[in-house]
């Protein structure tokens, strides 16, 4: 026997911190390689250049400690978000790190920004009613975008077989009628309110997710596909809404300040959805499958009903009829594991139901904005 290794090794480092310095290595020259591109190409207007002089001669530089510590929070964050199931959470002293950099960074954040004349992150907006309730309302529909778009191809997959080529294609109807929708919403949202069009588009998301909440085992390409599809006339209904009521009562200088905090908030929504759909999982199929193992016991009827005729099946097709019981007990522990996942995935949909209907009071607490104007350029 190999006595075991105690304590971290350079092996096991390396391998649970493979995927972050690939990411530097893939990411970080990309990254430097268009800061360079934006520097050499983008060039300001002379007014800009000139109201940039007059800021700087106002005292009125840009507020890099504000950027910094806007950068640790949310950076922090992203990472306890994707690591955290992974690491165990709170279990993991770098989880507990990233949390504590990520709470210090903000707390520090709020007083120095609120006390700045000309802030990178102007927080007053987010207390606004209407600038507000359009941040949390991109941030819920981000968390459904990326969650959906991340587990729905993982569960077709995982549990129903599919190649990712044709995980890729299930999806790709709801793509098209996204496409489709933009144009749509881009008209409504000269005719129609936008928080009647983002209360609606939020319910028509939610059924989206309740039709998911009625997968089983025989479930059909189209069927996963019309949900797909259901959710693509929904998402731009909100998507287009909130250019409009975002920006509403939003000073001309401050609509960049605008853009940056909805685009942060769809962002950090989506890493939000995919670490509460990843616990959701997690947590109630372990859930799921202490239950269903509680029937699956031999004392059981079922069972020995259930052993009898999958032992049977696989003694007709040639195997011994030692093995073919052992295969017979192992076709049931995969069935216990797979019904425990379909059941999983159908409480991940629920709680993203949920989230989109949390989005509906939201849209319909908004002002009534002036129809017919063009909004501003933010997205």
């Amino acid at each position: 026997m190999v006595a075991p290794v105690v304590g971290p090794t350079l092996g096991g480092w390396l391998s649970d911190n493979w995927s972050w310095h690939r990411c530097f290595l893939i990411n970080g020259p990309v990254g430097a390689v268009a800061i360079a591109l934006i520097a050499l190409i983008v060039r300001d207007s002379k007014a800009s250049i000139e109201e940039h002089r007059k800021w700087r001669q106002q005292g009125r530089g840009f507020d890099f400690v504000g950027f910094a510590l806007v950068a640790t929070f949310l950076g922090a964050l992203e990472i306890v978000l994707d690591r955290g199931l992974e690491d165990d959470w709170f279990g993991s002293s770098f989880i507990i790190a990233a949390v504590s950099v990520s709470a210090v960074a903000f707390v520090l954040m709020i007083p120095w920004e609120l006390a700045r004349e000309n802030p990178a992150v102007d927080l007053r907006m987010l207390a606004t009613r209407q600038f507000g309730a359009s941040f949390l309302v991109m941030g819920a529909t981000g968390a459904i975008l990326l969650a959906t778009t991340q587990f729905l191809p993982q569960f077709v997959q995982q549990d129903l077989g599919y190649t990712a080529t044709w995980a890729g294609v299930l999806i790709s109807p709801g793509g098209l009628v996204t496409m489709a929708m933009m144009v749509v919403a881009g008209r409504l949202v000269g005719i129609i309110q936008p928080k009647y069009l983002i209360a609606a588009g939020a319910v028509i998301i939610a059924l989206s997710m309740y039709a998911l909440t009625n997968v089983y085992g025989d479930i059909g390409f189209w069927f996963m596909a019309r949900a797909r599809m259901l959710f693509g006339v929904g998402f731009p209904l909100i998507f287009v809404s909130i250019t409009t009521a975002s920006y509403q009562g939003i000073r001309p200088d401050k609509t960049g300040q605008a853009a940056a905090l909805i685009n942060a908030a769809r962002n950090t929504g989506g890493s939000i959805g995919v670490s509460l759909v990843s616990n959701v999982l997690w947590d109630r199929q372990q859930l799921h499958q202490a239950r269903l193992a509680e029937h699956a016991v031999p004392s059981s009827v079922q069972f020995q009903d259930t052993l009898h005729q999958m032992t049977g099946f696989f003694a007709g097709q040639g195997s011994l009829p030692e093995q073919a019981q052992q295969q017979a007990i192992g076709w049931i522990g995969h069935q216990v594991q797979q019904q425990a996942s379909f059941l999983a995935y159908m409480d991940a949909f629920w709680v993203l139901a949920l989230v989109a209907l949390a989005a509906v009071p939201l849209g319909l607490a908004l002002r009534k904005v002036t129809l017919g104007r063009a909004a501003a350029a933010g997205h």
